[in-house]
């Protein structure tokens, strides 16, 4: 009498095998969430940095002024506009991620000198109009020239902060520096003794 041969799979190996694949799946959704978040500060901070890139871009091909406001919300999406200074209109609008916003984080180096290019104290998430009174701390006008001033046309240096909701490492912050419109961009690190610093990136 011939043996039956048998084809396929068991039951039990199946089941073996669909538990190795949930258990992968699981390892890499969680380890896909901390790279996700990551992302969305990036790109919160990207979005801003070539948001302000963009008008004093314009404002020096086009010969005209614009400006930029970044409004915090209560409510999220914090928002970042583009408004031609001539006519009014606006000309671009950007939405940061719901979980990222412009504010600053409990922690970060506030002391003098330790700040972003020495700029105010980490007091303030959109501080710009350093030493000025008067003027708006939330916008930036760009000029032909390039520079970057106020709504009463004082130079204006400044300092905004992006951040996750919670997450101190996830801190980003720009400078401005008003009289050539320079803008540069931070990451805040730990060093060795586990303090917070900012490193230009």
């Amino acid at each position: 009498m011939s043996k039956r041969q048998t084809r396929g799979f068991s039951l039990i190996e199946m089941m073996a095998v669909l538990s190795i694949v949930i258990i992968v799946s699981a390892i890499a959704a969680i380890s896909l969430q901390g790279v996700a978040k990551s992302s969305r500060v990036t790109n919160a901070y990207n979005l801003t940095l070539m948001a302000m890139r963009q008008a004093r871009d314009t404002a020096i091909s086009e010969r005209q002024t614009y400006y930029v406001t970044f409004t915090h919300n209560t409510t999220p999406p914090d928002v970042i506009t583009i408004t031609d200074g001539a006519t009014g209109t606006v000309v671009n609008t950007y939405q940061l991620p719901i979980d990222v916003s412009f504010q600053v984080i409990s922690g970060i180096p506030t002391a003098a000198g330790t700040t972003p290019d020495g700029f105010g104290l980490g007091a303030l998430a959109l501080d710009f109009d350093q030493g000025i009174s008067g003027g708006t701390k939330n916008i930036i006008y760009f000029y032909p020239d390039g520079s970057g001033q106020d709504s009463v046309g004082n130079i204006n240096n400044g300092v905004l902060y992006v951040a996750r909701i919670g997450d101190l490492y996830s801190s980003h912050a720009i400078t401005l520096w008003g009289a050539t419109g320079r803008l540069r961009g931070w990451r805040l690190l730990k060093n060795s003794s586990s303090n917070p610093y900012w490193r230009q990136m």
